[in-house]
């Protein structure tokens, strides 16, 4: 899998999120090579390229994907992860609310 090329400005929004959530028991970590966000070794949400991808289900995932330019996940092109969102940096203002929905979701 290529992890597409990140511009600073999305890895600064990136490490944010990541941020933010300390106090909920959140870790910047890795998963195949895509730094991630992750519960209780768990990961729940990714950096892409100029995108973050978020595990998401029901509505939240739903709701995702009605926004611009989201879209599935598909990292290695004809495999799409189902429960995984890839959300566009022109929407980084929901990227926090979005990974809260995420952080929920792999909870439990």
């Amino acid at each position: 899998m290529q992890q597409p090329a990140t511009s600073a400005k999305t890895a600064e929004r990136f490490q944010d999120v990541g941020e933010q959530m300390a106090g909920l028991g959140v870790s910047i970590g890795k998963m195949f090579g895509m730094p991630c966000l992750k519960a209780k070794g768990k990961s729940f949400a990714g950096l892409w390229g100029d995108a973050m991808v978020f595990k998401l289900s029901g509505d939240a995932l739903a709701s995702a994907l009605t926004l611009n330019g989201a879209a599935l996940f598909d990292p290695m092109g004809g495999r799409t992860m189902k429960e995984w969102v890839v959300v566009p940096a022109a929407h980084a203002r929901r990227w926090r609310e979005l990974a809260g929905a995420s952080l929920a979701s792999v909870a439990g």
